[in-house]
């Protein structure tokens, strides 16, 4: 399956757009980033960020809407977090030779993100009561069969779901489980995953971010 991160090319990265009020790690980067689009009245707050193996260029990252879900085993209110949708956004990056000349770092893909997602949607999965290494016995199985699905798009586990995309109607791969939805596509200038708990992903639509004010919290 194709990975997430690539080395630092070798010219100048200029930024896709500048972000208004982007938080730390939005900014200057060279792609877009995705959220849901202005059907979504709800919260909206910032995720994670990914970086290139240098920790220079940022290569994925992932915007919440609704509540942000709970990612400790010692959570004490079970209920907390029921009800989110988390995208994900992944770069675009060719194949890259490692600088240390070790080896290749494949291309992203919709692969790439429905990797993120699943596995975004597995660390928001709680279980209070487990133990913690059962807990880890548990992530790492579901962690292998999330790689081994986002591997292989069409297979009978995924099915297919059209959702807007900055207004026009554009493919996704999706499933869902016990724990959530999971869904991948392409966008312009990106992948797009997503994955969410309590919230249906059958009227989602997503659009480009540029105006960050509503992530703050």
């Amino acid at each position: 399956m194709d990975t997430t991160s690539e080395t630092v090319a070798e010219q100048e990265q200029q930024p896709h757009a500048e972000a208004k009020s982007a938080g730390p790690g939005f900014s200057g980067v060279d792609f877009p980033w995705y959220g849901l689009d202005d059907a979504w009245t709800g919260r909206r707050w910032y995720g994670a960020t990914g970086t290139s193996p240098d920790g220079r260029v940022v290569d994925y990252g992932s915007l919440g809407h609704g509540d942000e879900p709970v990612r400790s085993y010692l959570a004490q209110d079970p209920a907390e977090g029921k009800r989110f949708a988390v995208v994900v956004t992944v770069a675009r990056r060719e194949a890259r030779r490692l600088e240390n000349g070790t080896g290749m770092l494949e291309a992203t893909s919709v692969s790439s993100a429905a990797w993120l997602a699943g596995s975004g949607l597995l660390a928001a999965t709680e279980h209070a009561p487990m133990e913690r290494s059962l807990r880890q016995d548990w992530l790492d199985q579901q962690t292998a069969l999330a790689w081994d699905l986002a591997d292989d798009l069409e297979s009978p586990a995924w099915s297919s779901l059209t959702l807007p995309v900055n207004g026009t109607p554009q493919p996704f791969r999706y499933r869902e489980s016990e724990y959530g939805w999971v869904l991948a596509g392409d966008a312009e200038g990106a992948h797009i995953g997503a994955y969410g708990r309590g919230v249906s992903a059958y009227g989602l639509g997503f659009t480009v971010i540029t105006d960050f004010a509503t992530y703050g919290g």
